[in-house]
């Protein structure tokens, strides 16, 4: 059975890579002859920035689609053939309604919003003509983790929560808020994350394999074939992503990726390891929040440039030394995390 469903996960992982990287190529080409390129705006609130990006002006964005659609897209493939060919299929098909019909729906919903997005600032719709604004994304952010607070708490009964070395705890109502929490953050932490190329998709793929590997654990089968291909896709996606890259995420691609790790970690209500997992994405954000509250409180600048990695840009780091080495962070501490769930479980 275990090895039925191991084998499982890496045939349609296997088949996602393969999938998105055969659909790249055209989807660049695609991006580039509408002119669907990253808009970097000179602006006097972010000089460093502006300076240090200029010259990625242009570049393809809306990469994410590459994910979301691959990932979505044999969702839905193998469960209408499953369903018209009574089951037959039914090794291949990972939709599950316990398991992943509410990520594979948060991360179309997410996708969707985030590409809005990206025409927003492409097309300079919107105040300054950069698209939608941090606290309106908050707002969308607060909406989708509200259904889907809605849907756990109410729809599939869960009101409790994990803590590591105690074990399950009743929250009771609670949890609608905890819920909210995780996924609002790591949504944002995702988008602040998606600035350098490769390092959102490298620090989610680590991610996604943690949790690809709790899911397995806990026998939630179509859960973890459900990461692996999110993984196959990744693969696909870094391999046109890396420095130099051809083009970029987009917020229709961190937006996607954030949220559906904030539900997948709720499914396996392994949210208190998400900080292990994500340790990237928490470091960018808090860097934003420190730079925020110190320039609000006290007039004074911490970092050079926020986000984290525009400061180390800003130092003089090249970007591949810095990618590589938040990877070398993210892996070191998804290990970390994997031991301490599985200390917690078995202690």
């Amino acid at each position: 059975m275990l090895t039925l469903q191991a084998v499982r996960i890496l045939i349609l992982s296997g088949l996602s890579f393969f999938v998105a990287l055969a659909m790249t190529p055209f989807l660049i080409k695609f991006l580039s002859k509408y002119q669907l390129g990253k808009q970097i705006r000179v602006s006097e609130r972010t000089p460093i920035f502006s300076k240090l990006h200029q010259i990625k002006a242009g570049t393809p964005t809306m990469g994410g689609i590459v994910i979301w659609l691959t990932v979505i897209g044999l969702a839905f493939l193998f469960f209408v053939l499953n369903f018209f060919f009574n089951g037959v299929w039914d090794y291949f098909n990972f939709t599950d309604r316990a398991e992943t019909y509410l990520p594979i729906a948060a991360m179309l919903i997410a996708a969707i919003l985030g590409l809005v997005d990206d025409l927003f600032g492409i097309f300079k719709i919107g105040p300054n003509g950069g698209g939608i604004k941090v606290r309106h994304k908050l707002i969308i952010y607060t909406l989708i983790a509200a259904l889907g607070a809605w849907w756990f708490y109410f729809k599939l009964d869960w009101s409790v929560f994990y803590i590591p070395f105690f074990g399950n705890i009743e929250i009771h109502g609670w949890y609608f808020l905890i819920f909210m929490f995780v996924i609002i953050a790591s949504a944002f932490s995702s988008n602040e994350t998606d600035g350098l190329d490769g390092l959102l998709g490298g620090v989610s793929l680590f991610a996604f394999a943690a949790l690809m590997i709790v899911a397995f654990f806990l026998g939630r089968y179509d859960l973890a074939v459900f990461n692996g291909v999110i993984i196959g896709a990744l693969l696909a996606f870094l391999w046109f992503n890396v420095y130099p890259a051809r083009f970029f995420m987009g917020d229709t691609g961190s937006m996607a990726l954030g949220i559906t790790l904030g539900v997948t970690a709720m499914l396996t209500n392994t949210a208190l390891f998400l900080p292990f997992f994500m340790i990237i994405p928490v470091i960018e954000s808090l860097s934003v929040i420190i730079q925020f509250t110190s320039k609000k409180l006290f007039k004074k600048k911490v970092f050079l440039s926020t986000p984290i990695h525009h400061h180390f840009e800003a130092i003089g780091w090249p970007e591949t030394k810095i990618t590589m080495r938040f990877w070398i962070i993210s892996a070191v501490f998804t290990g970390l995390g994997l031991v301490l769930f599985f200390l917690s479980r078995f202690l």
